[in-house]
Protein backbone atom coordinates (compact mmCIF):
# COMPACT_ATOMS: atom_id res chain seq x y z
CA UNK A 1 0.00 0.00 0.00
CA UNK A 2 1.33 3.44 -0.98
CA UNK A 3 2.60 5.49 1.93
CA UNK A 4 1.04 8.94 2.06
CA UNK A 5 3.52 11.78 1.57
CA UNK A 6 2.96 15.24 3.04
CA UNK A 7 4.92 18.37 2.18
CA UNK A 8 5.62 20.90 4.94
CA UNK A 9 6.89 24.24 3.62
CA UNK A 10 7.87 26.69 6.35
CA UNK A 11 11.00 28.78 6.91
CA UNK A 12 10.56 28.44 10.69
CA UNK A 13 12.52 25.25 11.27
CA UNK A 14 11.08 24.63 14.75
CA UNK A 15 7.51 24.69 13.45
CA UNK A 16 8.33 22.41 10.52
CA UNK A 17 10.00 19.94 12.89
CA UNK A 18 7.04 20.03 15.29
CA UNK A 19 4.52 19.37 12.52
CA UNK A 20 6.70 16.63 11.05
CA UNK A 21 6.99 14.92 14.43
CA UNK A 22 3.22 14.66 14.82
CA UNK A 23 2.67 13.55 11.23
CA UNK A 24 5.35 10.86 11.59
CA UNK A 25 3.41 9.52 14.58
CA UNK A 26 0.40 9.15 12.29
CA UNK A 27 2.49 7.07 9.89
CA UNK A 28 2.88 9.71 7.19
CA UNK A 29 6.02 10.25 5.14
CA UNK A 30 7.08 13.91 5.40
CA UNK A 31 9.11 16.10 3.06
CA UNK A 32 10.22 19.51 4.36
CA UNK A 33 10.97 22.69 2.43
CA UNK A 34 12.38 25.89 3.93
CA UNK A 35 11.29 28.28 1.17
CA UNK A 36 8.71 28.55 -1.59
CA UNK A 37 11.00 27.60 -4.46
CA UNK A 38 12.10 24.46 -2.65
CA UNK A 39 8.41 23.62 -2.07
CA UNK A 40 7.61 23.88 -5.78
CA UNK A 41 10.61 21.70 -6.63
CA UNK A 42 9.47 19.11 -4.08
CA UNK A 43 6.04 18.89 -5.75
CA UNK A 44 7.72 18.47 -9.13
CA UNK A 45 10.00 15.66 -7.98
CA UNK A 46 7.85 13.75 -5.46
CA UNK A 47 4.34 12.32 -5.39
CA UNK A 48 2.87 14.68 -2.79
CA UNK A 49 -0.57 13.81 -1.38
CA UNK A 50 -1.10 16.96 0.71
CA UNK A 51 0.79 20.22 1.25
CA UNK A 52 1.00 22.35 4.40
CA UNK A 53 2.25 25.80 3.40
CA UNK A 54 3.31 28.91 5.27
CA UNK A 55 2.37 32.11 3.44
CA UNK A 56 5.32 34.36 4.26
CA UNK A 57 8.28 32.38 2.92
CA UNK A 58 11.51 33.42 1.17
CA UNK A 59 11.88 33.26 -2.65
CA UNK A 60 8.20 32.41 -3.32
CA UNK A 61 5.35 33.10 -0.91
CA UNK A 62 2.64 30.55 -0.16
CA UNK A 63 0.20 32.19 -2.56
CA UNK A 64 2.57 31.79 -5.51
CA UNK A 65 3.44 28.23 -4.49
CA UNK A 66 -0.26 27.42 -4.42
CA UNK A 67 -0.80 29.00 -7.84
CA UNK A 68 1.96 26.88 -9.36
CA UNK A 69 0.73 23.70 -7.65
CA UNK A 70 -2.83 24.29 -8.86
CA UNK A 71 -1.64 24.50 -12.48
CA UNK A 72 -1.04 20.75 -12.44
CA UNK A 73 -2.30 19.22 -9.17
CA UNK A 74 -5.52 19.05 -7.16
CA UNK A 75 -3.93 17.85 -3.92
CA UNK A 76 -5.33 19.31 -0.68
CA UNK A 77 -3.48 22.41 0.51
CA UNK A 78 -3.58 23.72 4.07
CA UNK A 79 -2.20 27.17 4.87
CA UNK A 80 -0.49 27.41 8.28
CA UNK A 81 0.17 31.09 8.75
CA UNK A 82 0.76 33.88 11.26
CA UNK A 83 -1.62 36.04 9.18
CA UNK A 84 -4.75 35.89 11.31
CA UNK A 85 -7.33 38.33 9.93
CA UNK A 86 -10.53 37.15 8.25
CA UNK A 87 -9.38 38.86 5.04
CA UNK A 88 -6.16 36.84 5.13
CA UNK A 89 -8.12 33.61 5.55
CA UNK A 90 -10.48 34.47 2.71
CA UNK A 91 -7.54 35.43 0.49
CA UNK A 92 -5.92 32.07 1.18
CA UNK A 93 -9.06 30.13 0.31
CA UNK A 94 -9.68 32.17 -2.83
CA UNK A 95 -6.16 31.44 -4.04
CA UNK A 96 -6.73 27.70 -3.89
CA UNK A 97 -6.20 26.48 -0.33
CA UNK A 98 -8.63 23.93 1.10
CA UNK A 99 -8.12 24.90 4.74
CA UNK A 100 -6.43 27.63 6.78
CA UNK A 101 -4.95 27.48 10.28
CA UNK A 102 -3.32 30.31 12.19
CA UNK A 103 -0.20 30.32 14.35
CA UNK A 104 0.11 29.58 17.20
CA UNK A 105 -1.74 26.32 16.62
CA UNK A 106 -2.60 23.02 18.24
CA UNK A 107 -0.58 20.28 16.45
CA UNK A 108 -3.28 17.69 17.14
CA UNK A 109 -5.92 19.90 15.51
CA UNK A 110 -3.66 20.26 12.47
CA UNK A 111 -3.29 16.48 12.27
CA UNK A 112 -7.08 16.09 12.50
CA UNK A 113 -7.51 18.53 9.62
CA UNK A 114 -4.88 16.71 7.59
CA UNK A 115 -6.70 13.43 8.16
CA UNK A 116 -10.04 14.97 7.14
CA UNK A 117 -8.61 16.44 3.94
CA UNK A 118 -6.94 13.16 3.00
CA UNK A 119 -10.12 11.14 3.60
CA UNK A 120 -11.90 13.28 1.03
CA UNK A 121 -9.09 13.36 -1.50
CA UNK A 122 -8.46 9.59 -1.34
CA UNK A 123 -11.64 9.11 -3.36
CA UNK A 124 -9.56 10.24 -6.33
CA UNK A 125 -7.64 6.96 -6.19
CA UNK A 126 -10.67 4.68 -6.07
CA UNK A 127 -11.34 2.85 -9.36
CA UNK A 128 -14.50 3.95 -11.12
CA UNK A 129 -17.16 1.37 -11.85
CA UNK A 130 -17.94 3.03 -15.17
CA UNK A 131 -16.66 6.05 -17.03
CA UNK A 132 -20.06 7.72 -17.14
CA UNK A 133 -21.22 10.92 -15.51
CA UNK A 134 -23.66 10.44 -12.66
CA UNK A 135 -25.04 13.95 -13.02
CA UNK A 136 -25.57 16.02 -16.16
CA UNK A 137 -27.18 19.43 -16.61
CA UNK A 138 -26.84 22.25 -19.13
CA UNK A 139 -23.59 20.95 -20.64
CA UNK A 140 -22.17 20.16 -17.20
CA UNK A 141 -21.14 16.57 -16.41
CA UNK A 142 -20.05 15.44 -12.93
CA UNK A 143 -18.09 12.21 -12.42
CA UNK A 144 -18.14 11.51 -8.66
CA UNK A 145 -15.93 8.40 -8.79
CA UNK A 146 -13.14 10.27 -10.53
CA UNK A 147 -14.11 13.54 -8.84
CA UNK A 148 -13.90 15.34 -12.16
CA UNK A 149 -16.16 17.81 -13.92
CA UNK A 150 -16.52 18.74 -17.59
CA UNK A 151 -18.40 21.62 -19.18
CA UNK A 152 -19.35 21.05 -22.82
CA UNK A 153 -16.65 18.41 -22.98
CA UNK A 154 -13.90 20.57 -21.50
CA UNK A 155 -12.40 19.65 -18.12
CA UNK A 156 -13.08 22.16 -15.35
CA UNK A 157 -10.25 22.21 -12.80
CA UNK A 158 -11.81 22.37 -9.33
CA UNK A 159 -10.26 22.23 -5.89
CA UNK A 160 -11.52 19.39 -3.66
CA UNK A 161 -13.76 21.79 -1.73
CA UNK A 162 -15.22 23.30 -4.90
CA UNK A 163 -16.03 19.83 -6.21
CA UNK A 164 -17.65 18.84 -2.92
CA UNK A 165 -19.87 21.94 -2.94
CA UNK A 166 -20.93 21.44 -6.55
CA UNK A 167 -21.67 17.75 -6.05
CA UNK A 168 -23.62 18.42 -2.85
CA UNK A 169 -25.86 20.94 -4.61
CA UNK A 170 -26.21 18.96 -7.85
CA UNK A 171 -27.31 15.77 -6.12
CA UNK A 172 -30.54 17.46 -5.06
CA UNK A 173 -31.57 19.98 -7.76
CA UNK A 174 -33.89 22.75 -6.56
CA UNK A 175 -33.19 21.93 -2.90
CA UNK A 176 -31.97 25.02 -1.06
CA UNK A 177 -28.90 24.61 1.14
CA UNK A 178 -27.99 27.22 3.73
CA UNK A 179 -24.36 28.34 4.02
CA UNK A 180 -24.29 26.66 7.42
CA UNK A 181 -25.44 23.32 5.97
CA UNK A 182 -22.90 23.51 3.14
CA UNK A 183 -20.07 24.31 5.55
CA UNK A 184 -20.97 21.45 7.88
CA UNK A 185 -21.32 18.94 5.03
CA UNK A 186 -18.22 19.93 3.06
CA UNK A 187 -15.80 20.94 5.81
CA UNK A 188 -17.11 18.38 8.29
CA UNK A 189 -16.85 20.86 11.14
CA UNK A 190 -19.16 22.85 13.35
CA UNK A 191 -20.28 26.05 11.69
CA UNK A 192 -18.33 29.03 13.00
CA UNK A 193 -18.47 32.17 10.93
CA UNK A 194 -18.17 29.99 7.86
CA UNK A 195 -20.58 32.04 5.76
CA UNK A 196 -17.81 34.05 4.10
CA UNK A 197 -15.83 30.89 3.40
CA UNK A 198 -18.81 29.29 1.63
CA UNK A 199 -19.58 32.51 -0.25
CA UNK A 200 -16.00 32.79 -1.53
CA UNK A 201 -15.95 29.19 -2.73
CA UNK A 202 -19.32 29.60 -4.47
CA UNK A 203 -18.02 32.73 -6.20
CA UNK A 204 -14.85 31.05 -7.50
CA UNK A 205 -16.85 27.96 -8.48
CA UNK A 206 -19.25 30.10 -10.53
CA UNK A 207 -16.33 31.81 -12.22
CA UNK A 208 -14.79 28.49 -13.23
CA UNK A 209 -18.16 27.37 -14.62
CA UNK A 210 -18.30 30.57 -16.67
CA UNK A 211 -21.46 31.69 -14.94
CA UNK A 212 -20.39 35.30 -14.95
CA UNK A 213 -21.09 35.20 -18.69
CA UNK A 214 -24.47 33.45 -18.53
CA UNK A 215 -27.82 34.74 -17.38
CA UNK A 216 -29.18 31.33 -16.34
CA UNK A 217 -26.86 30.25 -13.56
CA UNK A 218 -26.44 26.62 -12.51
CA UNK A 219 -25.84 27.72 -8.92
CA UNK A 220 -28.62 30.07 -7.89
CA UNK A 221 -28.63 32.28 -4.82
CA UNK A 222 -31.85 32.33 -2.80
CA UNK A 223 -31.36 35.58 -0.95
CA UNK A 224 -31.58 35.25 2.82
CA UNK A 225 -31.80 31.45 2.58
CA UNK A 226 -28.88 29.88 0.75
CA UNK A 227 -27.97 28.25 -2.55
CA UNK A 228 -29.56 25.77 -4.92
CA UNK A 229 -28.58 23.88 -8.07
CA UNK A 230 -30.63 25.17 -10.97
CA UNK A 231 -30.08 22.21 -13.29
Amino acid sequence: MKRITILIADDEIEIAELVALHLHKEGYHVIKASDGLEAVQAVQTHAIDLAILDIMMPKLDGYEVTRQIREQHAMPIIFLSAKTSDLDKIAGLVRGADDYMTKPFNPMELVARVNAQLRRSMQLNQPAAANKPVLEAGGLAIYPDQRTVTLYGQTVELTPKEFDILYLLARSPKKVYSAEHIFQQVWGEAYYEGGNTVMVHIRTLRKKLGEDMHKNKLIKTIWGVGYTFNG
